[in-house]
């Protein structure tokens, strides 16, 4: 295929490095991104790196007519938008208000595979996150020098369960585990606030943390995502063992990450991801 005829991808970027080893990675394939960052959340490094245009949460039509405008016909999207930006903080246009009185739930997925189907009508597909980033996703087995005790096994064991069923409802990634009882569940907090809330509840018993991929992963958006800050607050908060989804959770700035790990004690492990159903989606435009 001539350059000519390559398709033009766009970046709609949140917060956090996602969409800067988005960028990177794309770079380093000779593609250059157009980015479309969302001002509640995405860093002005963005600036620095590519052609960038910033917009607001809930400018749905401000999106596609960037897209448009620059010649984008596939997109990923990087990095987090908070579950609470996303529910308090939004103001939507006349199109994304017609997407959110069309959703049977509001739950995320439901409103951003709703977006999606928007901008497949509008000749935009919107890629799998991971597409430029596919060594960066964790591998089964064992990852740190420590493999978990008998006893960390058992709560991840457990908590794999409990997380795995919440995972369905779209509830949150995380769960956390003290003597086989689960301690903490996730919901629009993050990971970060999950773990702290539940060394409050364990009166400092060792915390197991579990984070999941839904059954249903949609790899186009609210990809697992799991670096250095997870480990710093693991330590802060007394959690000895990790567990992650193999093929469907990042791992940022991995060597580092492990480094840390190893050096906490903290025994991190990529437990086999539950299997996605084949079910068919679309990922081309009409004609």
């Amino acid at each position: 295929m001539s350059a000519s005829l390559k398709p033009r991808y766009g970046l709609i970027a949140g917060n956090g490095q996602f969409p800067l080893l988005v960028l990177e990675a794309a770079r380093s394939r000779g593609i250059e991104m157009v980015v479309a960052a969302i001002r509640e959340e995405a860093s002005p490094e963005l600036e620095t790196t590519a052609r960038c245009h910033w917009l607001s949460l809930g400018e749905l039509s401000r999106l596609i007519e960037i897209f448009k405008q620059e010649g984008v016909s596939r997109a990923v999207m990087a990095g987090q938008v908070k579950h609470t930006q996303i529910f308090s903080s939004i103001r939507p246009d006349w199109k994304l208000l017609q997407l959110l009185m069309s959703l049977p739930k509001k739950n995320t997925d439901s409103l951003i595979g709703g977006v999606a189907q928007v901008l497949l009508k509008e000749g935009i597909v919107l890629e799998d996150s991971t597409l430029f980033l596919q060594p960066l996703l964790a591998p089964e087995g064992v990852l740190t020098e420590r493999r978990p005790t008998p006893e960390e096994q058992a709560n991840l064991d457990y908590g794999l369960e409990v997380a795995r069923a919440l995972a369905r409802w779209d509830i949150g990634q995380t769960v956390v585990i003290a003597d086989r009882a689960c301690v903490a569940v996730e919901a629009m907090e993050g990971t970060d606030a999950v773990i702290r809330r539940a060394a409050q509840l364990a009166h400092g018993k060792p915390l197991a943390v579990i984070k999941v991929a839904k059954p249903d992963q949609d790899m186009r958006f609210d990809v697992p995502v799991v670096g250095l800050p997870t480990i710093a607050v693991m330590q802060e908060c007394g959690a000895t063992a990790l567990s992650v989804d193999a093929g469907k959770t990042l791992l940022f700035d991995r060597e580092p990450m492990l480094a840390e790990a190893n050096g906490a004690g903290i025994a991190m492990i990529g437990t086999p991801s539950a299997p996605r159903p084949s079910v068919p989606r679309e990922s081309e435009p009409r004609q």
